[in-house]
């Protein structure tokens, strides 16, 4: 009897790192004395973290586990978190398969397929089922709502009632390949077409999977912003939705910030989820076809506007321009004008910066635009459900891709102390995770799968700016994906243990 007993009580003190019938324990490396923050907000602990196949098997908090350990990982002085998670970014996992810019900041998973453009659905169903595809982050997709139009034959018009069921047709066929929602660029080509049948279509489709929309709004222009969120709003009351890149072009003030969340509020206490997120950035990044009119957004309209329509364009052109903070405003990240503004490009040209636009045309650079209030802005990043987002990527020629996480960290906790550390992971972390639906991730939780960062706060920074924003950020010692260390200080490039996501599975 005693020996069952004590047998008893040995499974008990094991239960966390394995069972009685696994024998010993064993694991693949111990994460010691680290000081926790596990993506709920709560505060601070020290615990020491055992990893075994993928997974977080034990969390120590009294330093008297026995465990056969094959590494160790001093953590002493650092910061543990969950892996951050980047709900709205852009890449290509065939051209960049490292991902580093998001490693390097200690983003471990990211979500593609934004603004309404994907690959194809057949395609995004191969990526997901393609085991042998490694890549140095974890990849979620969206399909864009512009690739599902194109794929029911819809042009540059209303869908009519047949192609709208054939779209919804898709958004089945996109769950069932393993993506997370549908996303939306209502404010591009050819989304702007899409009429509100086609958009409650499109959300009772989405609704009836239990997944989530993520629209770039209609506008994000400040007289109409609200039109734009309540829009989305509707198409919340059959589904959940999310706002990307939240922010208000020609709003100013912490009052107008208060204004805009209260029609978020109000939607969220009527049972609406809605969510949103940010990077920390007081300048945009699209493509210049957002300085033109609607009737001369695309290569064809505009060729047809120039002729038919010179002057109301060029003035037009002209008003918009001033509208956003002047030529001064817009950096190109394209060539052949990388890195210079629209002021300076036409003034090297000696020519008005209108002439400039009537040359390139709207689909041919893109710019980042420096259109943003501070005040406004940082109002809204402090809100319980707005989440980060970095909005960027490996090549774009602007600081997000590589350095969102890092400045929030550096800018908003530990210079201006706007959020504690626990919010701003909790923001990184937690709330996204269940944002997005993610089961296992996003949380330090025995039994989660190990997507861990471990960073120096006193080391962080994020150094890419406009003028070069391709340098990667520091002071994220070790960034961990799947079980595996993917980047640390020191190593010499990214392993890849990073894969494409099946929201069927996770």
């Amino acid at each position: 009897m005693r020996l069952i007993r004590f047998i008893s009580l040995w499974c008990i003190l094991l239960f966390a790192i394995g069972s009685c019938s696994d024998g010993p324990c064993n694991a693949d490396f111990l994460i010691r004395g680290g000081s926790i923050l596990d993506g709920t907000g709560a505060p601070a602990y020290q615990a020491d973290l055992y990893i075994a196949n993928g997974k977080i098997t034990a969390i120590d908090k009294k330093g008297n586990f026995q465990c056969t350990v094959a590494d160790t990982i001093d953590a002493t002085g650092l910061i543990v978190t969950p892996g951050f998670i980047d709900v709205h970014a852009h890449g290509d996992p065939m051209e960049t398969p490292d991902f580093e810019n998001f490693l390097a900041m200690g983003v471990t998973t990211i979500f593609l397929g934004q603004d309404g453009s994907s690959p194809w659905v057949a395609e995004l169903g191969k990526l997901v089922m393609d085991d042998s595809l490694r890549t140095g982050v974890n990849i979620g997709y969206m399909a864009g709502h512009a690739t599902l139009r194109r794929g029911s034959g819809v042009g540059h018009t209303a869908a009519n009632e047949r192609e709208i069921e054939r779209m919804n047709e898709l958004v089945d066929d996109a769950f069932n390949a393993g993506c997370f929602g549908v996303s939306t660029g209502l404010e591009y080509v050819p989304g702007n077409f899409a009429s509100q049948q086609e958009l409650k279509g499109l959300a009772q489709a989405v609704g009836d999977h239990g997944g989530m929309i993520m629209s770039h709004l209609r506008s994000e222009d400040d007289e109409v912003l609200e039109r734009s969120l309540r829009e989305l709003i509707r198409q919340g009351e059959l589904c959940r939705v999310h706002s990307a890149h939240l922010k208000s072009v020609y709003g100013r003030g912490s009052e107008r910030a208060e204004e805009i969340l209260g029609i978020l509020k109000e939607a969220r206490r009527d049972g609406v989820e809605i969510t949103a997120d940010m990077y920390p950035y007081l300048a945009s990044y699209t493509g210049i076809s957002i300085v033109f009119p609607p009737w001369a957004k695309t290569t064809e309209d505009f060729e047809y506007a120039r002729i038919s329509r010179k002057e109301e364009l060029e003035r037009y052109l002209y008003d918009r321009v001033m509208a956003r903070n002047g030529p001064e405003a817009t950096l190109f990240g394209g060539p052949p004008f990388i890195g210079k503004t629209l002021r300076e490009v036409a003034n090297e040209a000696r020519r008005p910066f209108v002439d400039i636009l009537m040359m390139l045309g709207p689909e041919s650079i893109s710019a980042a635009y420096f259109i943003m209030d501070e005040e406004l802005q940082e109002r809204l990043f402090l809100a319980p459900f707005v989440m980060v987002g970095s909005d960027g990527s490996p090549t774009m020629h602007h600081p997000r891709g590589h350095g969102t996480f890092a400045r929030v960290l550096k800018r908003f906790v530990l210079d201006r102390k706007l959020l504690t550390l626990e919010e701003a992971v909790h923001k990184m972390t937690g709330l996204p995770a269940a944002t997005i639906g993610l089961k296992q991730r996003g949380l330090i939780k025995e039994g989660y799968l190990a997507d861990l960062t471990v960073m120096d706060t006193a080391l962080v920074e994020d150094r890419a700016t406009f003028a070069n924003p391709h340098i990667m950020a520091e002071g994220f010692i070790y960034v961990i994906v799947n079980g595996k260390i993917a980047r640390s200080t020191g190593l010499d490039k990214v392993s890849r243990h990073g894969h494409i996501l099946n929201a069927l599975v996770e």
